[in-house]
């Protein structure tokens, strides 16, 4: 990806979590909300349950770390750190985040599962967008391969975000600013990690 698509999409990421921030938990939030949840509807419930789980931190981490040691093993140190810095820093970023803007979650006769910090954004939107999303670009070298595995990954981090209101955990606006700040804070970790590289030419000089 070139220069100018990488500032445009960088943009376009950091618009839509702008809108996600001024424009949630309203109304129209708590309508979609009532859409999604899965109260009254059990097998669902389960189900959004097993998703929201690989989105839990301990399985990011579990899953960071075993792709951090694949891409050591195929000798990609350098995409290897790369994934560990996303992951653990966009986690940081996160919390923090959180903590800046204490949005409140919905309300609690519609939580489904136990939940820590404030709401926005969704960490499991997030979290789970940068690790997933992250090996599949990292650890996959031929194109059609990757585009299958990028289109995977994010099939997956989409039932994990969907799996926060369906539970009644987050605001719908919650897990599209998490969605958006992942890739974008993967997208910055991968530029800044390309701009690092060593320019083979000079290297070779």
């Amino acid at each position: 990806m070139n220069a100018r698509r990488t500032l445009l999409l960088a943009v376009a990421l950091a618009a839509l979590w702008l809108a996600m921030l001024l424009l949630g938990a309203g109304t129209a939030d708590q309508a979609i909300l009532l859409r999604l949840h899965s109260g009254d509807q059990p097998w669902l419930a389960v189900a959004a349950l097993g998703f929201t789980y690989l989105g839990n931190w301990p399985t990011v981490i579990a899953v960071t770390v075993i792709g951090a040691i694949w891409l050591l093993y195929r000798g990609k140190r350098r995409s290897a750190l790369l994934l560990l810095v996303a992951s653990f820093t966009g986690r940081g970023m996160v919390i923090l985040e959180k903590g800046y803007f204490a949005r409140l979650r919905p309300e609690e006769n519609l939580r489904l599962a136990e939940v820590h910090y404030q709401s926005f954004p969704s960490g499991h939107a997030a979290n789970s967008m940068i690790v997933y999303l992250g090996i599949a670009l990292l650890a996959v070298d031929h194109p059609e391969h990757r585009r299958r595995a990028v289109g995977a990954a994010l099939l997956l981090t989409f039932l994990i975000g969907f799996s926060r209101p369906m539970l009644g955990v987050h605001w719908p606006s919650d897990v599209v600013a998490g969605w958006s700040f992942g890739a974008l804070w993967l997208l910055l970790v991968l530029a800044a990690g390309e701009r690092l590289k060593p320019n083979r030419s000079s290297a070779t000089a």
